[in-house]
């Protein structure tokens, strides 16, 4: 199945739409394509998660999903900041521990955090990776950053020509993005919302630094670059030490699978390329293999 197919099937149901507005600063290459989600990367997530059939666990940022196609259309049990912390191989089944002291029996167990909190994990899945693996996924990179966001009542003019813009000239900022805006979402009755994404220089230099701190820097930046910019409702700082991936799997393979029976994959972006397509390549790629394991 191509990513054409998903592109299509997303931009049917309105949940992708055509990059429209202003982008100031962004390199595009010949004949590509640019979309965006009104309703934020997560509707993409919640439309497949309406269809899903199978067991998601360890998501980005701990998300654990069990996966059913359940009654109330979610076709998901969602439960947030669950850190998986140990998988254990128990009668034919994984059993996974979170960080909440709390375990479950599964059949199907998908891995797409960053490789690193693979890694990471303790019980069974420690004795399954071998040597080659454990050196392959060792060898897989990422680059960090920090994103801000600025929240703003209903009514808060940002008066700029842009709805986003890529910064080359500062030695902290390197995306700023007046979200509403950029979506084609503006309206009265919502706040406008700025993002900010700092530079991967920046990010390194200070990955291990106070948030508060980090924060007001990337704000005394922001106000050199944006003076007239309001003063926000609320502000949220993220440090995003798992951003891109620089170095892939070798290979790109788009999974690693670990156990056939019962199942154990490992998946992400760090098998394949961080944008959109790179998520549909692995996630096609952990299809095959599931469904060739049953």
């Amino acid at each position: 199945m191509s990513s054409a197919f998903f592109y299509e099937d997303l931009l049917a149901h309105g949940i992708l739409k055509p990059l429209t507005a202003v982008l100031e600063g962004m390199v595009v290459k010949e004949g590509a394509e640019n979309f965006v989600t009104p309703q934020g990367t997560s509707s993409i997530v919640k439309h497949y998660l309406k269809e899903s059939v199978i067991l998601l666990l360890g998501f980005q940022n701990f998300l654990c999903l069990t996966l059913h196609g359940s009654s109330d259309n979610t076709g998901a049990d969602i439960f947030y900041d669950r850190q998986v912390t140990h998988i254990y191989l128990r009668d034919g089944k994984w059993e996974v521990c979170v960080n909440t002291g709390s375990s479950d029996q599964f059949d199907v167990v998908i891995l797409t955090m960053p490789v690193p909190q693979i890694l990471q994990l303790q019980g069974d899945i420690v004795n399954l990776i071998n040597k080659s693996q454990r050196q392959q996924l060792e060898s897989v990179s990422y680059s960090s950053r920090y994103a801000l966001g600025l929240f703003y009542e209903a009514g808060t003019q940002i008066d700029v020509p842009w709805a986003a813009q890529y910064i080359s000239n500062n030695p902290c900022i390197r995306f700023i993005s007046i979200d509403n805006k950029k979506r084609n979402i503006e309206s009265p009755d919502i706040g406008p919302s700025v993002v900010v994404h700092t530079s991967v220089s920046f990010g390194t230099e200070y990955l291990e630094c106070d948030k508060e701190k980090v924060q007001q820097l990337i704000l005394d930046h922001l106000k050199e670059i944006m003076p007239q910019l309001p003063v926000p409702a609320s502000i949220k700082c993220q440090r995003w030490r798992y951003s891109q991936v620089t170095k892939a799997f070798p290979g790109n393979p788009g999974q690693i699978t670990l156990h056939a029976k019962p199942f154990l994959v490992c998946g992400g972006d760090g098998f394949t390329h961080s944008n959109f397509d790179g998520c549909i390549d692995s996630a096609t790629s952990i299809v095959e293999v599931l469904k060739s394991s049953l």
